[in-house]
């Protein structure tokens, strides 16, 4: 039996203000394509449909389209939440899709209930695991001993153990210890909210989502998919790929993976404001990508943001790195704050927010607001 694992669409997501609708559908559209030419027998989703718990009607009318295109292509589909999602809506409609082979785990209330599928080898459980939070769980189980991330998977799967005599595939998601992470997601600071990678031991395939690098975690079998697209760029030098799970006889278990090939690639590039405005320099390379620029030139180049954006329009964000900017890390917090004035201040959160420098005419007022309000402060 074979499977296509994806997970953390993040529909409806804006990375630095971008939208990534239109890139979204593209590579939704490339993935139905994947499907047309290599046949499944089911699709897993992972968790982390949407980007946010209220996603936009856009977002909402994409998944829905999604889903449709896979219910016309007669795939079982088998979706959870993840922690992006709001459980309830995610679970809206649940028992009337069933009638269209779209499984959706409910909102967590205890034991987890296997979906049988049959083929040549026998029968195969698909058990559908929400993201969980400790509390969740002892709400359900109040006497028993939880504490951790860790404490709560280990009591959900004691409580439904997968039968030893079938095929099992669990989709879950979850932060599972020895993982790596990317920028571009949520993790708890200490690791408090990661789990065991041995709990999944009695699963054939455990189908992960919440990490957005495609990786084994423990062993081949228990794996993050990764997202199928770059969302930071942390993870601009990675190549995106759609993930098929093929199981066999009980024990038997082979992935294989696909290129994605995303509408806009997400590249850092680097170098003076002569050289990235050099038509020979960027003739021949995809503009239109989304980009990291990160500027050489000892002076700031005025303006340089809106400017570089006549040549590349989907410049996300701008840097620079020269003598000025390496002193200015070199420098201690403690010694930093004494030195700075509000005007500093307000200057470099002003540049962080929009990746250009304040004008002359704009630092004079705000210099003069400043004053405004110490001598207000003094006053009173």
């Amino acid at each position: 039996m074979r499977f296509l694992h994806l997970s953390d669409l993040h529909l409806g997501k804006r990375v630095c203000e971008f939208s990534m609708l239109d890139d979204q559908r593209y590579i939704l559209e490339q993935i139905l394509s994947l499907l047309d030419s290599t046949p499944v027998d089911g699709v897993l989703l992972a968790g982390d449909l949407y980007d946010k718990p209220v996603p936009p009607a856009e977002a909402v009318r994409l998944l829905d389209w999604f889903l449709t295109q896979l219910a016309e292509r007669q795939l079982p589909v088998f979706a959870i939440s993840g922690n992006h999602d709001s459980a309830d809506r995610i679970a809206f409609g649940a028992a009337l899709l069933q009638n269209s082979r779209v499984y959706v785990s409910p909102v967590f209330s205890g034991a987890l209930v296997p979906i049988p599928l049959t083929d040549e080898y026998g029968t195969l459980d698909v058990y559908l695991l929400p993201f969980l939070k400790p509390a969740m769980v002892r709400h359900v189980w109040p006497d028993e001993p939880v504490e951790s991330y860790n404490d709560a998977l280990a009591c959900v799967l004691r409580h439904c153990p997968p039968d030893p005599a079938h095929r099992s595939v669990l989709v879950a998601h979850q932060f599972v210890a020895g993982a790596a992470c990317c920028e571009s997601e949520e993790v708890s600071v200490g690791g408090v909210d990661s789990v065991d990678a041995s709990l999944f031991d009695a699963f054939d395939y455990v189908a992960l989502g919440h990490l957005h690098s495609p990786q084994r975690v423990g062993r081949d079998t228990v794996r993050y998919c990764g997202t199928p697209l770059k969302y930071s760029f942390s993870e601009a030098r990675q190549h995106k790929s759609a993930c098929f799970v093929e199981l066999g006889p009980k024990g038997e278990v082979s992935i294989t993976t696909a290129p994605l090939t995303p509408k806009h690639d997400l590249r850092e590039v680097r170098g003076s404001y002569m050289e990235l405005t050099d038509r020979r320099r960027y003739a021949d390379t995809a503009v239109d990508d989304y980009l990291h620029i990160t500027l050489t030139d000892e002076q700031d180049v005025p303006d340089a943001l809106a400017r570089l954006r006549v040549i590349y329009p989907n410049l996300m964000r701008l840097d620079y790195d020269n003598l000025r900017t390496r002193e200015d890390q070199q420098i201690t917090a403690p010694e930093r704050a004494e030195s700075i004035t509000p005007l500093e201040h307000f200057s470099a959160f002003y540049q962080l927010q929009n990746n250009q420098p304040l004008t002359a005419e704009q630092a004079a007022f705000c210099q003069q607001l400043i004053e405004e309000i110490w001598k207000e402060g003094e006053d009173a």
